[in-house]
């Protein structure tokens, strides 16, 4: 017959965090619980959040992921790179289709989606679409990015305020710079894809890129927008988490999936989602290191936080 311990063990193998920190023998096991369901939720406010309970390994991979609460605070987290947050992400949606808690994964899916145009411009911009240290190109003479109301602009009136706000919020109070990053920040990054991949009256803008790093670019950032148009990303708009109520099934997903990878196979980085990599989701891994333009994989962050958990609770002995 199983021991308590057991069970509570079980729950951690399962990344259960919320259940197993409500039933946790010892405050610092609910400590390190807390830690990680802010991660499986992406709670990336509070990654860097105090928990002396957890390991500082694991707390500065955490921090990694992090989204700065000012314009000056260190270290800049997830502005400085994407690539330990997308990590993060993959890690994330395995382990919800591995719970099957496929609403949680769409919405991760969706997020993935939102920024992964800053992705395809990180080895370009030096940082991973950091409002303080936008490059002055964007701003040269011609330049109408982040010019509100120019109609020769391909961008939407919503990108045209965000990418006006992105060039001057780093001098905003805290509260502003918070704000600008919970309504504004992905649309900057969709933005900057259609400035470098489907505007039709180009400007100088990205002219700070060289022409042949530009044209790479161009395929990197064309199949981020289109990812995120692919029917995997729009049945967010189908679960609760979206505009409906419908929760989609594990063969809903895989379906909306393969007819995503249909739709993506249209240049060298789009094909890559047909590579089967073992994930879940086959595919989405290698289709997110193409556009990064880098080898990414999911991150090991969560598995190793449910194994310290799991030790933790070993070390505690048989529970009554």
């Amino acid at each position: 017959m199983e021991t308590t311990r057991d069970l509570l063990v079980a729950l951690a193998n399962r990344y259960a965090f919320a259940d197993l920190g409500a039933l946790a023998p010892t405050e610092e096991i609910a400590e390190v619980c807390e830690f990680g369901q802010r991660l499986l939720s992406l709670d990336a406010e509070d990654f860097a959040v105090g928990a002396p309970a957890v390991p500082s390994d694991l707390r500065r991979r955490a921090r990694d992921c992090h989204m700065p609460q000012t314009p000056r605070e260190q270290p800049r987290g997830a502005l400085e790179s994407l690539r330990p947050a997308y990590g993060l992400l993959l890690e994330v949606i395995a382990i919800r289709w591995f719970r099957r808690e496929l609403s949680p994964m769409i919405a991760a899916v969706h997020i993935a989606s939102e920024y992964l145009p800053l992705l395809a411009f990180e080895p370009h911009l030096g940082h991973a679409g950091d409002p303080a240290r936008w490059p002055e190109g964007l701003s040269a003479p011609g330049s109408r990015f982040g010019v509100i109301g120019d109609r020769e602009c391909d961008h939407t009136k919503s990108e045209q305020s965000a990418t006006n706000r992105t060039l001057r919020v780093a001098s905003e109070p805290p509260e502003g710079w918070r704000a600008y990053f919970d309504r504004q920040h992905s649309q900057v990054a969709g933005a900057l894809a259609v400035c470098v991949a489907t505007c039709r009256n180009p400007c100088s803008a990205m002219d700070w890129i060289a022409p042949e790093a530009r044209e790479d670019l161009h395929v990197r950032a064309r199949t981020a927008l289109a990812f995120a148009e692919t029917p995997l990303v729009r049945l967010r708009h189908a679960a609760p988490v979206g505009h409906g109520f419908g929760v989609p099934s594990p063969e809903e997903v895989l379906d909306a999936w393969e007819r995503s990878r249909l739709a993506l196979d249209k240049n060298e980085v789009g094909s890559k989602a047909l590579v089967d990599d073992g994930f879940p989701i086959p595919g989405l891994p290698s289709l997110v290191s193409a556009v990064a333009g880098t080898h990414l994989e999911p991150s090991t962050l969560l598995h190793d936080v449910s194994a310290h958990v799991a030790s933790l609770l070993v070390a505690q002995g048989d529970l009554a």
